[in-house]
């Protein structure tokens, strides 16, 4: 059988490793950078031609990225995007200079049989279709790199497995494609900015595997990467796509907009206090400072809100929470991924920013004061209760506080909610992958229905604080391993109104 690596026992030949702590634990990780860069081509030894197979969110990054690392160390190591030959997507790569006369572009099992390192980057639904025929066409000695443990929770599901020939890997940037494009272009000058990436060595033939991997985060741009394995991947991060960082961050601003427009304010003031606190205030907070941070910047009087607010919010968003947990770790999401690509051509992917809400949202920030956004302690309430509920599942259910931090608190503060502050919640889930923005569309009201109901009506009827809730909150664990990996984020903030080689989506 195979080799398979240890959770957090990894070494490197090529890289330095770095211990953290983490809360009550010791992890391994390596930082990034620019400066590493040099050791790029040994890292990839044996490697003359990577294949970056489809074009969706983060197929235009990491291949433009890679391109431009190997680039500038004067690596030969070519970078080839393979497409359906009918994909309306040609354009797009040419657009961003691959082309088919260098080479650079091409029909994607032609491109898969020449790859020596194969980066499949279709669509989860799409992998789950085309797996033998991408796993025929490779070439023997190949490597199947990949962005997400998705594939493997299919086939776990089915009774399959991978070919036990071939080296396995996977490399997890904590962002959507063109927020990585985004700091990689932005950090420059500074050594270097992107966004954290998760590795994991399922396969290793060669005895190469965590050595190419790390490679190939750092080619990303990754400002530091740590371990898992590819199922603890797909269960975290399909489960915090449809929590925190996409769909319950949905629920929330909807149904706080709502309660504050019932309570008396102008829709505009509404939004303000809802969204906007959220993505001009909040995580901004909790990107520099912590998740603690939020509550201790608060007066006397503001704290006694939040309190109220998560108080009555833990619970009911840890409900749901827990309940998508237990659907994408038994397969029963990932199986429905499946069936919903299924239907995209009779259904296809609609508008999620035409409601009244985010229609005020435009408006609102047209007129924005950057400088003054309020902080809403309700509002601030209910969501670090709903990120400190999410983070609770995930640790419940064993995963290292690198993954909780990761997939609950940075990629929603450093990735995903700029994208919101900037252009409202469609720029933010639209431009992440299939599986997470139909994901986020399934369990937003999930999550605007259970505050409403339960929690909401909480506060209202006077409920009182649990103070053990509080008292837990206050002094958690991960408060400590949020704030070490704060220490580790680029000094880079991401800026979306910048010119970039990265293509956003709109849906009209």
């Amino acid at each position: 059988a195979p080799k398979t690596t240890a959770l957090n026992g990894f070494s490197s030949s090529i890289f330095e490793t770095t211990e953290v702590n983490l809360a009550d634990t010791t992890e391994t990780i390596v930082k990034g950078g620019r400066d590493l860069f040099p050791l790029l081509p040994k890292a990839f030894e044996g490697i003359e031609k990577i294949g970056v197979i489809g074009w969706g969110s983060q197929a235009p990054a990491q291949a433009q990225n890679l391109r431009d690392s190997l680039a500038e160390v004067g690596s030969d190591i070519s970078v080839t995007i393979g497409l359906r030959p009918e994909s309306a997507s040609y354009q797009e790569a040419k657009d961003c200079g691959f082309s088919e006369e260098e080479g650079t572009l091409g029909e994607m099992y032609e491109v898969i049989g020449q790859s020596d390192l194969v980066m499949l980057l279709i669509s989860d639904a799409a992998q789950a279709k085309l797996y033998k025929k991408v796993f025929e066409a490779m070439k023997p000695g190949a490597t199947l790199g990949l962005s997400h443990g998705f594939l493997l929770g299919y086939l776990d599901s089915i009774g399959e497995s991978f070919p036990e020939d071939m080296d396995v890997i996977a490399v997890c940037p904590k962002g959507m494609g063109p927020s990585v494009r985004r700091l990689y272009e932005q950090g420059k000058e500074v050594n270097g900015a992107g966004i954290n990436a998760s590795f994991g060595v399922h396969q290793d033939v060669s005895g190469k595997a965590t050595d190419l991997a790390l490679g190939w985060g750092v080619a990303l741009g990754s400002p530091f990467m740590f371990e898992t394995t590819l199922r603890s991947e797909y269960c975290s991060d399909i489960y915090g796509e449809r929590g925190i960082l996409l769909g319950a961050v949905h629920g929330i601003v909807e149904s706080l907009f709502r309660r504050y427009t019932r309570q008396g304010m102008t829709p505009e003031q509404a939004f303000t206090e809802s969204c906007e606190s959220i993505t001009g205030n909040i995580v901004k907070i909790i990107s520099t400072q912590g998740i603690k941070a939020v509550y201790e910047s608060l007066s006397a009087e503001d704290k006694k809100v939040f309190e109220q607010a998560y108080s009555a919010s833990y619970k009911p968003a840890k409900e749901i929470l827990q309940e998508i947990y237990d659907e994408v770790s038994s397969g029963n999401e990932i199986r429905t991924v499946i069936m919903h690509g299924d239907r995209t051509d009779k259904f296809p992917v609609g508008k999620i920013d035409g409601t009244y809400t985010w229609q005020v949202g435009e408006e609102v920030r047209a007129n924005r004061d950057e400088e003054n956004i309020p902080m809403n302690a309700f509002t601030a309430g209910v969501y670090v209760a709903t990120m400190m509920a999410q983070c609770d599942v995930l640790l419940e259910a064993g995963h290292p506080y690198s993954e909780v931090v990761n997939e609950s608190v940075i990629e929603a503060v450093d990735s995903l909610c700029p994208y919101m502050h900037y252009r409202g919640v469609a720029f933010m889930v639209d431009n992440c992958s299939f599986t997470a923005k139909t994901g986020s569309r399934k369990w937003a009201p999930r999550f605007d229905y259970i505050l409403e109901q339960l929690a909401y009506t909480a506060v209202d009827n006077g409920k009182p604080v649990n103070e053990e809730l509080i008292s837990d909150f206050v002094n958690h664990k991960v408060h400590n391993a949020v704030e070490e990996c704060c220490k580790l984020r680029p000094s880079v903030d991401i800026s979306c109104d910048v010119q970039s080689s990265t293509k956003e989506i709109v849906i009209e």
